[in-house]
């Protein structure tokens, strides 16, 4: 099979994913990656042999940040092997776009030139945090445009075990979740995986915090409630289930194996395999992202889903 070519694109103020996942791609230079300034990132990967990096038949070939001294950074650490001067050239060049940004205010014009090209897109999560942008992505998909978003604690291995049944601790009750950073950009990394846990068929949402301290609320139609939550500050991460027999908590540990499944995932996408995830399922975690900061912005209001359902659909 033909070697695929992947451009990964942009690249924000906390977020290393143009080097991490380029790496996991193509494998990466131990020195230059220490200077990539994200300590993390050579830390987690230096605890990995060399038979865990490659991501099927799939290379990143270019890459484009925006600080083009980040692209000669990413390129030198990532051995990346060619740096362009606007995300656009890589048009013609490549067979996939990864867009490795997480504001999800910024998506859209981000994604715009690779979905008009026919491209399969990469977007890190959030694919969408506002109503306006999200219809967009709506509309694209509607047109057969090949769009995956996701957060990689979906694929989390510690929570494996739980995705696949939950049947020992009887029916579920409550689900809580911590994350740190903000709502906007991290609070799909504690929704998400509570999601693969209960399915769709949230109800309301109700965030009583602020800014930097988001606690979130959901309420789900098999009678379960959710608490999440999102600290600037916080360390680490924990997901507690309680159901009606017995109750687990289980922290993460193994961030390689979440990222890695992920752009596996990806590629088989790109290559034409199906989805192994509905997009509509997307479509309700960006709502549900959307209701929180609604909720906040509100003094604490409680947003029924479908308010913000009725908005997304009318295309």
């Amino acid at each position: 099979m033909k070697e695929m070519k992947i451009a990964m694109l942009g690249m924000v103020d906390g977020n290393g994913h143009p080097y991490s996942w380029s790496a996991m791609f193509n494998g990466y230079n131990k020195e230059a990656m220490e200077e990539c300034g994200f300590p993390v990132i050579p830390r987690y990967l230096e605890k990995e042999p060399p038979e865990s990096f490659g991501v099927r038949n799939a290379k990143v070939t270019h890459v484009w940040t925006d600080d083009p001294a980040d692209a000669i950074k990413v390129a030198k650490a990532s051995k990346v092997p060619n740096v362009v001067e606007k995300p656009e050239d890589v048009i013609g060049h490549v067979d996939a776009v990864i867009v490795a940004t997480d504001k999800g205010n910024e998506h859209v014009w981000r994604a715009r030139p690779f979905i008009e090209a026919g491209l399969p897109v990469f977007i890190d999560k959030p694919l969408a945090d506002n109503v306006d942008d999200l219809k967009v992505f709506c509309k694209w998909v509607k047109e057969g445009a090949r769009i995956m978003s996701s957060s990689s604690l979906r694929y989390t291995k510690e929570y494996i075990p739980y995705f696949m049944s939950t049947n020992e601790l009887g029916e579920l009750r409550y689900i809580n979740m911590t994350m740190n950073k903000s709502w906007e950009r991290y609070g799909i990394h504690a929704l998400e995986p509570v999601y693969r846990l209960t399915g769709p068929g949230y109800v309301s949402v109700q965030n009583t915090g602020e800014s930097t301290r988001n606690i979130i609320h959901l309420k789900h139609e098999k009678g379960i409630d959710v608490n999440l939550a999102i600290i600037y500050d916080m360390a680490g991460s924990a997901l507690k289930i309680v159901g009606t027999a017995d109750s687990v908590s289980v922290p993460m540990k193994d961030s390689f194996v979440s990222f890695i499944t992920q752009l596996n995932e990806f590629v088989k996408f790109a290559e034409g395999e199906e989805p192994n995830f509905p997009f509509t399922e997307t479509i309700e975690l960006m709502e549900i992202i959307i209701a929180g900061i609604r909720s906040r912005e509100e003094g604490g209001r409680k947003i029924m889903l479908d308010e913000i359902r009725k908005e997304v659909d009318a295309i």
